[in-house]
């Protein structure tokens, strides 16, 4: 069964499913004005785009995908997306848990824009198994066909920062992740995080941004949304999640989500098959 997420503006829609016993959700979704914040996922995620243009920032660079093309991002991967035309996009997004591409060499994808007939199509047959009446055994072929096709396209070293980082970003950055993720719902201040970093604001600023793409507070949000969006999987209530995660509110929660992912907590709890 899949859920609808209401409009987010007038003449926007969206669906999403997440199948029983498969590695994998799928949106179905047409956007005119809303607007991606940046962000990351955990899984590999896929846009197949049907109609119009979207536009999105992504590893250093600004890029479009039009009809037939594919989107690839790679788990962790920054990312934000908007509309490149006033009529808008339409297209189809499946996120793959990274365990189907284990053992492939990383990063898996340089390029985030695929001219790649096949493997649209593969994504389109595994999409149409998870939304339709297929039954698991089909729907676990599509996902290793599809699987296969991607990991066809594994790409070399990904681009270098457009900025140069600071002398010993990576060691900054990674002390300033690992305080993120102790105190994910709690949170943290900056003056905690320049204390563990052992340097100024401004230097802990653009090691982080350097190393993973997003400024310190992004990915503060980003660790919360993935805890909410686990939370609701098992169950939770929307209000009971937002609390858990380190939100404010139930409303706080709904419009960072809407936000990052585009459909509302609500509809992202009901979306099981």
């Amino acid at each position: 069964m899949n859920a609808g997420a209401g409009d987010q503006a007038r003449h926007e829609w969206v669906r999403y499913w997440r199948p029983d016993g498969l590695p994998v959700e799928v949106m179905h979704a047409h956007f005119t004005r809303h607007a991606y914040h940046r962000h990351s996922h955990q899984t590999y995620s896929f846009g197949v785009t049907e109609s119009g243009a979207q536009a999105f920032w992504c590893r250093n660079g600004g890029h479009v995908s039009t009809a037939g093309l594919v989107m690839a991002f790679n788990a962790d991967d920054p990312h934000d997306g908007h509309a490149a035309s006033p009529e808008g996009f339409t297209y189809r997004m499946v996120h793959i848990d990274q365990r189907a591409f284990a053992g492939a060499p990383l990063p898996l994808f340089r390029e985030p824009v695929l001219d790649a007939p096949r493997t649209a199509h593969a994504l389109r047959m595994l999409i149409a198994a998870v939304t339709g009446q297929a039954s698991d055994l089909a729907r676990a072929e599509r996902l290793d066909a599809a699987v296969a096709l991607l990991r066809g396209h594994v790409g070399g070293p990904l681009p270098s920062a457009s900025a140069p980082a600071p002398a010993g970003a990576a060691l900054i950055a990674a002390r300033v992740r690992s305080l993120l993720h102790e105190n994910a719902p709690q949170g943290v201040t900056m003056d905690e995080i320049s204390a563990v970093a052992g340097c100024d604001r401004y230097t802990v600023y653009r090691a982080f941004m350097a190393t993973y793409g997003l400024a310190p507070s992004d990915y503060q949000r980003q660790l919360r949304l993935r805890t909410a969006r686990a939370l609701l999987r098992a169950g939770a209530r929307p209000a009971d999640a937002a609390a858990q995660a380190g939100f404010a509110d139930q409303a706080h929660l709904t419009r960072w989500f809407g936000r990052c992912y585009g459909i509302t907590p609500a509809a992202y709890a009901s979306a099981a098959r």
